[in-house]
């Protein structure tokens, strides 16, 4: 699959659970909270002008003109329903904008601060994409954002690749179609050697707890993502075994008290342009 697909598959998911997407955001509306209030401490200046990179229903766009009503607000999205999501949520207060995160539709240097939840780990290039974020960022701007890291959804990875080597010995390619997220060390390095300033990566661990892995996989299909399990076999009784083999492991090892848990890993990143960046 070339980037291309890959990208519109993630687009399309998006687009189709728009409606459905808050009512299972659970740990993405905490991350929201989280970046809102790092926002509000590394941001010197009231912006004029800010760009939210994966705006999704607006919930971020929507904390950010509380906290700067005057600010110049614009959201960005990859799938159109999110964006006509954001548009009635917040009306005439932020212009929304279908696109792509990596190849971003702005001129050079006309945001102020540029932030993003919960977007950045569906990127095909972290270097691509903060690269675009630095161009458009104005001298001295602020890049504030919050993804989920290499950790996240472990307990379901180990599950998934347990019952793959269970039914195949190792040798099924749907192996190689787990979902990568990045670690904060790589992410440190790439903002490093594109001449971010200030630039601080930290990292925190958030959990959801589900009644079985049905329910978190429905969970994560209800907000438009792929899950780490992807189907590429088309279904059929061998996916549903395969499935069913996850299930399994996945209760035997980690339920607790009826629950089963899942780990988020978001990486927090704060960035500043030079000021002698033009």
């Amino acid at each position: 699959m070339n980037r291309g697909d890959d990208r519109k598959r993630i687009g399309k998911g998006f687009h189709r659970q728009a409606a459905e997407y808050d009512q299972h955001a659970i740990v993405q509306k905490r991350v929201v909270e989280n970046l809102t209030r790092l926002v509000a401490t590394h941001c010197s200046v009231t912006p004029q002008r800010t760009l939210d990179i994966g705006c999704g229903t607006g919930a971020m766009l929507n904390t950010l003109h509380g906290l700067y009503p005057h600010t110049q607000l614009c959201g960005l999205d990859l799938a159109f329903n999110m964006t006509l999501r954001s548009a009635t949520r917040l009306g005439p207060a932020a212009m929304l904008v279908n696109g792509d995160a990596e190849y971003l539709p702005f001129g050079d240097g006309v945001f102020d601060l540029v932030v993003s939840a919960s977007t950045f780990q569906w990127v095909q290039s972290l270097g691509r994409c903060f690269r675009e974020c630095h161009r458009v960022l104005t001298p001295g701007g602020l890049l504030c954002a919050a993804f989920f890291g290499g950790k996240t959804l472990w307990e379901l990875q180990e599950s998934y690749r347990e019952a793959l080597v269970g039914r195949s010995r190792g040798n099924d390619r749907r192996s190689g179609r787990l979902q990568r997220f990045k670690g904060s060390v790589e992410v440190s390095q790439v903002l490093d050697s594109l001449g971010f300033s200030q630039v601080v990566v930290a990292t925190e661990t958030e959990m959801d707890y589900y009644l079985d892995v049905p329910a978190l996989l429905r969970s994560i299909k209800g907000i438009g993502a792929t899950t780490p399990a992807r189907n590429d076999s088309g279904g059929g009784l061998g996916w549903r075994g395969l499935l069913n083999d996850m299930a399994g492991i996945y209760r035997s090892r980690f339920q607790r008290n009826g629950m089963i848990p899942a780990t988020y890993e978001v990486v927090y990143i704060i960035a500043h342009k030079n000021v002698a960046d033009g």
